[in-house]
């Protein structure tokens, strides 16, 4: 297929394309810049893109937005976060339905922060909206892909979980401070962590482009989360490091801000639509996507 990426030069974006290509797909990317490549695309989250420039593309992958964890949230990097998801997906989702032959599936990228702290239960698509910064964020982005849902397009949102990688992300933090031995709970370490390994992330997204079954809301997480208290135990296990560091919830408040409430929620969130649509997961307990990451 010919399949249109945003954000190909993230995490997550960057294995998508290599992915992809290794498989024989055209992939177009979306840039922010001018154009330098035969297979870019250049675009301004903000309010631009050419329908034209997409055409014969496929297929859609969304995956641009700032990095809620990038910086401290203050009132201008909130407009921020909301401005990059929010305005680059309805201005994407808007060019695509006014294509005159639009591509068949729109993967757009969202959070499981959509629930906010749900404690210790197990929550799946069906579980409502939280409360708070994040959930409203995930809430506008989600709706700003409504005009390619109105058009026709099968639109699946992904809510991504805490990808566990070596190369980057939240979890790309974790693994050189694991390996100097200061890892260690985060608070009281009982909240839930709901993972998933980058190479069943992107093996989820090619599972959401090709079953037709599937839009709306779908969890990008491992079957079984884990407290924060197991995850750092696995992570010292696997590493062979001690994990005796703790970072008390007061000065977690410090350092981060209002994120902070984030970082100390609890999500046990669950993927029951990848799991009823036949998704087989390589790496479904934390240690198997610890090695996954390090093997990478």
């Amino acid at each position: 297929m010919r399949i249109a990426i945003t954000g190909s030069t993230g995490l997550i974006g960057t294995a998508l394309v290599r992915n992809l290509r290794a498989d024989g797909h055209d992939v177009v990317r979306l840039v922010r810049r001018r154009p330098t490549a035969a297979d870019e695309v250049s675009w301004d989250p903000r309010g631009r893109l050419d329908p034209a420039a997409l055409a014969g593309c496929e297929a859609v992958v969304h995956l641009a937005g700032a990095g809620v964890a990038d910086h401290r949230w203050t009132a201008a990097y909130k407009q921020e976060l909301h401005d990059s998801r929010v305005l680059g997906t309805r201005t994407l989702a808007t060019a695509l339905a006014a294509m005159d032959v639009p591509p068949r599936v729109l993967v757009s990228g969202s959070a499981i922060g959509y629930y906010g702290d749900t404690g210790d239960r197990r929550t799946d698509e069906s579980g409502p909206a939280g409360s708070g910064f994040l959930p409203e964020l995930c809430v506008a982005w989600e709706d700003a892909a409504t005009p390619a849902q109105e058009a026709g397009i099968r639109t699946v949102l992904a809510r991504t979980g805490l990808v566990v990688a070596r190369s980057g992300g939240a979890w790309g933090r974790l693994f050189p401070l694991f390996r100097l031995g200061l890892g260690g709970r985060l608070g009281d370490g009982s909240q839930y962590w709901s993972f998933i390994s980058l190479r069943d992330h992107i093996a989820a997204l090619r599972h959401l482009l090709a079953t037709e079954e599937l839009s709306g809301p779908v969890n990008l997480t491992a079957p079984e989360p884990v407290t924060n208290r197991e995850a750092t135990a696995v992570m010292g296990r696997v590493l062979r490091r001690p994990t005796l560091c703790t970072v008390p919830a007061p000065v977690l408040r410090i350092a981060l801000g209002e994120f902070a409430a984030d970082v100390l929620g609890s999500q046990r969130i669950v993927p029951r639509q990848l799991l009823d649509s036949g998704f087989a997961f390589a790496d479904p307990r934390i240690a198997d996507a610890v090695r996954a990451a390090l093997a990478s």
